[in-house]
């Protein structure tokens, strides 16, 4: 009998699950220096436990599911860090057993349960350009092939699914391709669940220029990817790209946009203003679009959680 993943069994009685927000920019906003081909990951070799701080207070703030310190963890990229192999999967481990950690504490406390689930963890899996670092995973030109990307993600999956997360989040992908490869290996680990979110270049594609549609449509047929949608894009694009994935999909939409200010490559710099709607408010949008899994990702914090469950629980 297959496993039912908890995130179908959590919106059978809720009709809203809030993720946190950012990791690696709120981690950032605490005083570190993400300037490193590991971004965030490099915190699980620096400081673990200002990671389980940040997931702490993402519970706090609301949220019913938190997204691990793994979007950048990878067995090559440590290793170039000199770290073993063995070590290597550990770390990446690490991620997943520091959110348990907080989880744990944080539902330890009844004053916590009182209205909303046991909340989940989901183990980020970036995509391959997150390990190139050099800006490929906005663009998703990899030039590797499906089997390919199999074999790069295959060990990180494994190590992951290892430590015991709740599902996994396969996350900002640029490309209709790694999505495939991401989803037909998922299929080999039998109880394995997972998310799967596209960054999007405007109201219609992911970006590398595929139609968030047709992507949603094909994923539909994929019994382990049990939600679809987009992350770490514009707020403005949000609305319309609902309705997009709506029209094809069957399953839960997820959406977790950014704060609305432009990434500066080159630069590594966020410019520009940020969406002028308050954050809340732009969900109260998304959820009347038809989105049921809502969050924030890069420059969204606590706060902008706070702000979406005090809405939500009000209902």
């Amino acid at each position: 009998m297959e496993k039912i993943n908890p995130l179908t069994l959590m919106l059978e009685q809720y009709p809203l699950l809030i993720l946190d927000g950012a990791l690696a920019t709120e981690l950032e906003r605490r005083g570190c220096n993400l300037r490193d081909p590991l971004w965030s990951a490099k915190i699980l070799l620096e400081n673990p436990e200002l990671i389980r701080q940040v997931h702490q207070d993402y519970f706090q703030a609301g949220a019913d599911c938190v997204i691990t310190a793994s979007y950048q963890a990878t067995v090559e990229g440590f290793m170039r860090r000199g770290v073993t192999h063995e070590t290597a999967l550990k770390l990446i481990q690490r991620s997943v057993q520091l959110a348990i950690e907080a989880r744990d504490a944080f539902w330890r406390d009844e004053v916590n349960r009182v209205g909303r689930p046991r909340p989940l963890v989901a183990a980020s899996v970036g995509p391959y350009g997150a390990f190139l670092a050099d800006g490929s995973e906005y663009r998703g030109d990899y030039g590797l092939s499906e089997t390919g990307l199999m074999d790069f993600h295959r060990p990180r999956l494994a190590a992951l699914l290892e430590a015991g997360p709740d599902l996994l989040a396969c996350e900002t992908l640029p490309c209709f391709t790694e999505a495939r490869a991401l989803a037909r290996l998922i299929a080999e680990f039998p109880e394995a669940h997972a998310w799967i979110s596209f960054s999007a270049r405007d109201e219609m594609h992911i970006c590398h220029g595929e139609r968030l549609a047709d992507c949603a449509a094909w994923l539909d047929e994929m019994p382990h990817v049990v939600a679809v949608g987009v992350n770490c894009t514009a707020p403005r694009y949000i609305p319309a790209l609902i309705e997009a994935a709506r029209m094809t999909t069957r399953k839960p939409i997820v959406v977790y946009p950014n704060s609305g200010e432009s990434y500066d490559i080159e630069r590594r710099t966020w410019n520009g203003p940020a969406t002028g709607v308050a954050f809340a408010a732009e969900a109260q949008r998304w959820y009347a679009s038809g989105a049921r899994i809502i969050g924030g990702c890069c420059r969204t914090t606590p706060e902008h959680i706070r702000e979406i469950a005090a809405w939500a629980r009000a209902r």
